[in-house]
């Protein structure tokens, strides 16, 4: 059985992460940041990624992560897809903002449902709810693009959360799209049905899970 000093158990990840984001947050106001932290890659990027997204054919690319607002190179990834003739789609949490080139923000803040409490025996509680609802990027974010906010849900009771978020933004019902949480198909078909009413109720838009749907709970499909 393999042992560890107890100092690793006082490493926190999700520390580091905080720091790359505040740095990028300063670089993006303009501030002279020299930036030593994680995340720098080891193979050519922008051009890299972009001479793969056009080699294989779509007309549409959708830059994801984890969080890719606090990648180092982001702005020029983003730009250079788009010259490249690319309609670019970003997925974020929405709590970090980067000048970005983007036809559609797809912002997903993360709900009380999203809280780690089983993680660790909680220990990254409070830092999740501290970092997870940053309304002032969100507003920055709906005001400079294109965008949705696309929420997961777990239970009916989300939906009001989702709610008093839509109306603290001061977005309309139309821009929200929720999907039912879960990785096996028949965990999603019975959460579709009830979130799919609530959806009409609310006027908000309803978004299946199509790889689920299609292939499981499976990667590299």
């Amino acid at each position: 059985m393999l042992h560890t000093i107890a100092a690793f158990d006082r490493i926190g990840e999700e520390n580091a992460f905080a720091v790359l984001a505040r740095a990028t947050r300063l670089a993006a106001e303009g501030r002279d940041i020299i930036n030593l932290g994680i995340g720098q890659p080891d193979f050519r990027t922008p051009d890299h990624i972009v001479e793969a997204a056009t080699a294989y054919g779509a007309s549409h690319v959708v830059v994801t992560g984890g969080e890719p607002m606090i990648a180092p190179e982001i702005v020029g990834l983003t730009e250079s897809l788009r010259e490249s003739g690319l309609h670019v789609t970003i997925e974020t949490a929405g709590t970090v903002f980067a000048p970005v080139a983007c036809d559609l923000m797809s912002i997903s803040p993360k709900l009380r449902n999203s809280t780690p409490h089983e993680r660790d025996g909680g220990r990254w509680v409070a830092q999740h709810d501290r970092l997870r609802w940053q309304p002032e990027i969100l507003q920055r974010l709906v005001g400079g693009y294109e965008y949705q906010l696309k929420f997961v849900i777990t239970e009916p009771g989300d939906v009001n959360e989702v709610e008093q978020v839509r109306r603290e933004i001061g977005v309309a019902a139309a821009r929200v799209v929720l999907m039912p949480e879960g990785t096996r198909r028949e965990i999603v078909q019975e959460r579709g049905v009830w979130l799919a009413e609530l959806c009409k109720q609310g006027g908000y838009r309803y978004s299946p899970r199509l790889h689920i749907d299609l292939w499981g709970d499976r990667r590299g499909v």
